[in-house]
């Protein structure tokens, strides 16, 4: 990423509070409280924290799904008030549709918005074969491996060209291995189509690995503790030489110190 795109704010959220209500219980829970924060163009940014830090909560208000309390989350200047489809998510479940095929699937989101059968499956599979999917583009999502059913999902958003990719957990469902190739994969399609991205992880070592900043919040309710800046070079971001890299480890340490230490 490219310095003049990190200084360009795409959302701005500006002294947020987020809560839960149960209405038949007549209950309220302050998942995000008074935090304000600014997630640049095409920036790759991960949020890490406690469990119960509003993590989830918080994307879900940038994506549209609820309103804060307090505060204001803008988007390209205007009032985020509900979802859109210049904002995708993927979630840690797929979500895919196991009656259609995998390019049924990716193209789905621009059936929807009319476009023509010609252009939505070229589309589609322009992003399958950028996610290395090409060659199950006829098969079903139970045919696939856990990996590959998240590489569609990732596609499928793109396909629908948001503006910014917003992803819960993405890769926390699959097996160890694959969650490794499945971060290096991410970053060479985010490297070959830049795009804003909020990765949402419980994983400190994942979030230093994929982020250009890693925002840690606070134990519930969250707030903003700190935001570490990552500068290890893309180019070097490979799992067969990074676990070893000095720079890498005094990063990991020092996020995973701030998200375990809730005296700081």
């Amino acid at each position: 990423m490219k310095m003049s795109e990190t200084r360009e704010i795409k959302i701005a959220i500006d002294d947020v509070t987020l809560v839960h209500v149960n209405e038949e219980r007549r209950e309220s829970n302050v998942a995000i409280e008074n935090l304000s924060l600014d997630i640049h163009r095409n920036e790759f940014l991960c949020v890490v924290g406690p469990s119960g830090c509003g993590k989830s909560t918080l994307l879900s208000a940038i994506a549209g799904f609820m309103q804060p309390r307090d505060g204001t989350i803008m988007m390209d200047g205007e009032s985020i008030t509900q979802p859109g489809a210049d904002r995708g998510v993927v979630f840690q479940e797929y979500a895919l549709l196991p009656w259609k095929t995998v390019l049924d699937n990716v193209a789905i989101g621009l059936k929807y918005r009319g476009a023509p059968k010609a252009e939505r499956e070229e589309t589609a599979m322009k992003y399958l074969t950028m996610a290395r999917l090409s060659e199950a583009a006829a098969k079903y999502p139970h045919e696939l491996s856990g990996g590959m059913r998240q590489r569609v999902a990732v596609a499928r958003t793109l396909a629908n060209t948001p503006e910014i990719m917003m992803m819960d957990e993405p890769f926390a469902a699959v097996d160890a291995q694959t969650r490794l190739s499945l971060q290096e994969e991410l970053l060479r399609v985010w490297d070959t189509h830049p795009i804003t991205v909020l990765f949402i992880t419980h994983s400190v070592e994942e979030a230093v690995f994929l982020a250009d900043r890693v925002v840690v919040l606070t134990p519930g309710p969250g707030r903003l503790r700190e935001i570490v800046d990552i500068d290890i070079p893309r180019e070097a971001r490979h799992w067969d030489t990074i676990s070893n890299d000095s720079r890498f480890v005094e990063l990991r340490d020092q996020v995973m110190k701030l998200v375990r230490d809730p005296s700081r």
